[in-house]
């Protein structure tokens, strides 16, 4: 089946009479009640449950193995390949499947704020819940644009539609499979909804860069002179709570294209962890769960229908979706000018990473391929100890194409626009996690602070003898000794030996990149 029959078809399935069309958030809402799919809380916000998926299937996950993206995919346990034959297979009984629903729900909307660069896109769903997230998750379009809407992508959900590994080539019940040549997404077997969410990021992860455009898994902000800052971060690094300044709009929370023309949002919405989270830590997400809001595997109180997140009993992976306009401190539309600052977050558990560095292009293209954290102790059955967790472009499960594409484009962007980079460890100084302390926020938002308003940008430093990086020997409002790792240790010989433990694992992770260039390795990388 060619891309031209497969696109008619979609076309001719929508005009069906169990077809349900760009209803409006109210009608979505009730919709949701009355199908029993959820149950409106306190605030107005409807509150879904996903069943035994409460987070990403990436073991699942599948891109079609086609003639014209096949020597462009970087194939492997992120990006595996399947037949055209299993996804041709597969898209006919999901179809034939929705046929048979009462109702099935149809968003048409866009991914990408810059109208130059944007992707029209058609979500498909068997679930009212799962259509109101995606209106409020994608842009959505003005009556006028909605007349002319041609949908570049279909991404067709149906969660009740569980595969049969032994006939359809899967590997389980679940399967989110992307179709580059069809433009289309079939997703079925989970009800979970960042799914539909990622499975369009990943998609514009191969479509931007192929015409000249960095894509970006970062928040986004913009200072009252313009100024922008990206932040880079893996979860619990403190990107959405550092990104969300009072005196900076945001641009966005998540996932973002840099081209030649600035930076612009992808999304029109915020898919936010809400697990613990209180109106006193993050004001402005808390407020914006309010009617049309989605909150996702949240407990709530059968009686007051309060939500209760500090209860983690369905998934520590709590989720809440709303729209951008939810957030009072936004640019709308969500499109600014060229990134001055780009901050790395990581949170290192070995308590040994400075918490502020000024990093040359070449550190910044090496840190950003590595995309370190630490994973805790306790947070997983088995770890005992801080754990190395390295994730290429601080988003490898979204990445269709090589990391080193994204890394020399980010490269190029630095030297073209002059942005300062730095790298800023919100983990642990004193020590290791369990022994040392996790650094005070106050601190790190006045390195931050003082890194957006270009205090530290001809700063004197100290250069670190074991990562190479050029540590800042003052910051107003943080302590200079907190500055220097080493010395907020009582037992030098531990830190050493721990910090050269650190180096050793980001030399040994960066072994996968075969292609990249001495430079980046020699000059980028902690000091062999």
């Amino acid at each position: 089946m060619n891309s031209v029959s497969m696109k008619q078809e979609i076309d001719e399935f929508l005009k069906g009479s169990n077809i349900l069309m760009q209803l409006s958030v109210p009608q979505l809402v009730e919709k949701v009640l009355q199908r029993k799919e959820g149950l409106l809380t306190s605030t107005g916000a409807v509150r879904a449950t996903t069943g035994k998926y409460t987070g990403r299937s990436p073991k699942d996950k599948y891109i079609v193995e086609e003639d014209t993206v096949k020597d462009k995919i970087d194939w492997g346990p992120v990006n595996q390949p399947i037949s055209k034959e299993i996804f041709s297979n597969l898209y006919n009984k999901v179809l034939d499947f929705l046929k048979e629903k009462n109702e099935v729900f149809v968003f048409k909307g866009y991914a990408g704020a810059d109208t130059k660069h944007r992707l029209p896109i058609q979500v498909i769903n068997e679930y009212a819940w799962h259509n109101l997230f995606s209106h409020q998750l994608f842009i959505v379009p003005s009556e006028e644009e909605l007349l002319e809407h041609n949908a570049g992508f279909s991404v067709i959900c149906a969660p009740n539609f569980k595969a049969d590994p032994a006939i359809d080539g899967t590997k389980s019940e679940t399967f989110i499979i992307i179709s580059f040549e069809q433009r289309t997404v079939l997703i079925g077997g989970t009800e979970y909804a960042g799914e539909i969410k990622k499975s369009i990021f990943s998609i514009m992860n191969y479509l931007l860069p192929e015409n000249g455009i960095l894509s970006m898994h970062c928040s986004s902000n913009v200072g009252h002179e313009g100024d922008v800052s990206l932040f880079f971060g893996l979860s619990g690094t403190g990107k959405t709570t550092l990104s969300a300044d009072p005196n900076r709009r945001l641009i966005g929370d998540d996932e973002h294209g840099w081209s030649s023309n600035g930076v612009f949002n992808i999304e029109g919405g915020c898919y936010a962890k809400c697990i613990n989270l209180s109106h006193e830590k993050e004001p402005q997400i808390f407020d914006a769960i309010r009617f049309g809001s989605v909150l996702e595997n949240v407990v709530v109180n059968k009686e007051t229908r309060e939500a209760d997140y500090d209860d983690g009993t369905l998934t520590e992976n709590t989720r809440a979706a709303y729209p951008i306009q939810a957030i009072d401190n936004i640019i709308d539309p969500s499109v600014a000018g060229h990134p001055n600052t780009i901050i790395f977050l990581t949170a290192d558990a070995f308590g040994v990473l400075p918490p502020i560095a000024k990093l040359t292009k070449e550190q910044a293209m090496y840190h950003f391929l590595s995309g370190y954290t630490s994973k805790l102790a306790g947070t997983e059955r088995g770890v005992t100890s801080p754990e190395a967790t390295f994730s290429t472009c601080f988003g490898s499960p979204f990445l269709p194409l090589p990391a080193t594409r994204y890394a020399e484009m980010l490269g190029e962007k630095i030297s073209q626009h002059n942005a300062n980079v730095f790298l800023v460890n919100t983990g642990w100084t004193g020590g290791e996690y369990g022994v040392g302390n996790r650094m005070k926020l106050s601190y790190t938002r006045a390195m931050v602070h003082a890194a957006l308003e270009g205090e530290l940008t001809n700063a004197e430093t100290k250069k670190d003898d074991i990562f190479g990086l050029e540590i800042p020997l003052h910051v107003p409002g943080v302590p200079d000794n907190v500055l220097q790792p080493d010395q907020t240790w009582s037992d030098q010989a531990a830190y050493e030996a721990k910090a050269k433990e650190l180096s050793a694992k980001f030399r040994e992770n960066f072994k996968k990149f075969n292609h990249v260039s001495a430079d980046i390795v020699q000059k980028g990388g902690p000091i062999a």
